[in-house]
């Protein structure tokens, strides 16, 4: 089933417009360190590292994409300095084979909400009531979450949508995003009635000026614990980007785009 959704995914996504930047600030050239990010940090990771550079004249390259992924290139070999995941096992499991230089730090706790563009029949409520109600009527076409299999705000999606009851249901009408940001391209794209999102997404001005969304209950699926570490190949600028990450003005950043900055590892 999941592979005909990538498929049906793949073909949308070629007829929708790209709202979220991948790499920012580079060339082939550019010997600045490069931070592979998961993409719920799209808006509030390019704030920090646009303050790190006012504060320090040093500058970092961001890679955004899905935590799956990028552990798979970085085992792979793939020339990243610092790791943020979405999901602290994957950083747990680099580490214990060798690829990090120790566990990392838990640099903040994520949520989902669901979200849905202006127009759409589709409620946006905590309880995904809404959802229910016109999957139930056969009035749902298309609702949009990141690919569970690779991305840690798919798999919290489909284990809210577990809780609910909704998720065998829901599969004819899954678009899967290869990550959490083209989730909610496709969720805002006109295409889709909604998606579940991330929360730091959906605080984006260009993102909330899009649509309405609420917080998913955090009691209907295990906490998104975000954690980075430093890479084996890591330079002096990546060692200072990491520091600065986890001081207070990168945390300022953090919470205002929803995170919740944990007090301790």
């Amino acid at each position: 089933m999941l592979h005909k959704i990538r498929r049906r995914a793949a073909v949308w996504l070629i007829a929708t417009f790209a709202i979220f930047a991948g790499i920012t600030a580079s060339n082939a050239q550019d010997d600045a360190p490069v931070v592979a990010a998961a993409s719920d940090l799209q808006f509030a990771v390019e704030e920090v590292a646009a303050a790190f550079t006012e504060a320090t004249g040093m500058r970092v390259r961001l890679s955004m994409g899905s935590t799956g992924n990028f552990a798979r290139q970085i085992r792979e070999g793939a020339p990243y300095e610092i790791f943020m995941a979405a999901d602290e096992r994957f950083i747990a499991e680099l580490h214990a084979d060798g690829f990090t230089r120790d566990e990392g730090d838990l640099y903040a706790i994520g949520r989902i909400v669901i979200m849905v563009p202006h127009g759409s029949p589709l409620e946006a409520d905590s309880e995904l009531d809404s959802l229910a109600t016109l999957l139930a009527e056969g009035l749902l076409s298309r609702f949009a979450i990141a690919n569970p299999e690779h991305a840690p705000y798919g798999l919290r999606a489909a284990e809210a949508l577990r809780h609910k009851g909704l998720w065998d249901d829901l599969q004819p009408h899954l678009v899967l995003g290869e990550n959490v940001s083209q989730a909610a391209q496709f969720a805002l794209s006109g295409n889709a009635e909604g998606g579940i999102i991330a929360y730091s997404l959906a605080l984006a001005p260009n993102v909330a000026e899009r649509g309405n969304y609420q917080l998913v209950s955090e009691q209907w699926h295990a906490p998104l614990r975000q954690r980075m570490a430093l890479l084996k190949n890591a330079g002096p600028v990546a060692e200072a980007f990491y520091e600065y990450a986890n001081g207070p003005a990168a945390r300022e950043i953090m919470e205002r785009y929803g995170f919740t900055i944990p007090e301790s590892d």
